[in-house]
């Protein structure tokens, strides 16, 4: 009986010791978050009108001026640009991501893959180990991103996947992240980076056509426009992700010590349920030998 009560009591202070650490990781990923959400909250609109201005200069463009970045070609490789955190403990944010990659390139790509013509960068370490151990051809070149992150950091990613995809390395460059909605949600996506996606028909046919007035000459500008605008679609990306992370991180942590917390009770009930039953079995000996002196 004293070695299950010992015992008990090791496991109080073990849950006692991960409590204290999840209550401080939930600390530090809900003062990151706040940082993190003012970033992409302010990014996200002027993105998102930037996006929509190209998409419809590429709609409208009518085959009248070179877009390099907008040319629609048979798809023979592919490159997927995964962005997940650097570490775990942020419940299943990461395992989502890598899931949907791979749904992406089992719908879209199978004979791509089935040739060995899908290449996997990697932003943030976890995406990349796990698209490692499943076999995909993958460039470690961007893991480190997070460690530092800056415009100019993600701007060297999205300048070498728009230079890849103009020598024809690559004929299709999607990223797939998470979109941050809120602490306790993010949504998944998967979206088309290059080519630059058109307009959608049901926007297209709802609105008339853009007649956009261009100074200097379109081809220059246009030129000047659009590696701008898809460095910024890269961080904008980065941006949700990086929010999504320490949302993630921190509503797992809040329920780890939640969870902790229902253990400890458990515990101690079962602890005290123990010292009941050997106080109880401490007196019966002691009865019972009085009884059989006093006989």
């Amino acid at each position: 009986m004293p070695g299950q009560l010992k015992e008990v009591r090791n496991r109080i202070k073990s849950v006692q010791s991960t409590q204290q650490i999840t209550k401080a990781m939930k600390m530090v990923s809900a003062a990151k978050l706040r940082k993190a959400q003012d970033a992409i909250i302010q990014m996200r609109p002027y993105a998102q009108k930037l996006q929509e201005m190209l998409s419809n200069i590429v709609s409208n463009s009518d085959g009248d001026v070179s877009m390099k970045l907008a040319a629609e070609r048979p798809v023979n490789k592919v490159l997927i640009i995964l962005v997940t955190s650097d570490r775990g403990l942020c419940g299943g944010y990461n395992a989502n991501l890598v899931k949907l990659a791979k749904a992406t390139i089992l719908e879209n790509y199978t004979e791509q893959k089935q040739k060995g013509n899908v290449t996997v960068w990697g932003i943030g370490k976890k995406g990349l180990e796990a698209m490692e151990r499943a076999g995909f051809k993958t460039s470690a070149d961007y893991r480190d991103t997070f460690l530092h992150l800056s415009f100019e950091n993600v701007q060297q990613a999205s300048a070498a996947a728009m230079k890849a995809f103009e020598n024809g390395e690559f004929d299709v460059v999607e990223i797939v992240y998470s979109q941050f909605k809120n602490a306790a949600t993010q949504i998944f996506k998967a979206e088309r980076f290059l080519p630059i996606p058109k307009a959608q028909k049901s926007e297209t046919k709802t609105q008339a056509k853009a007649d956009f007035i261009f100074e200097p000459a379109k081809e220059a500008l246009v030129a000047e426009l659009m590696p701008k605008i898809l460095n910024t679609q890269l961080y904008k990306a980065v941006l949700d992700a990086n929010a999504s992370e320490h949302g993630a991180r921190m509503t797992a942590m809040d329920k780890a010590t939640e969870n902790a917390q229902e253990l400890l009770k458990s515990l101690k009930i079962s602890y005290n349920r123990a010292r009941q039953a050997a106080i109880t079995t401490e007196l019966t000996e002691i009865v019972s030998g009085a009884a059989a002196l006093n006989g």
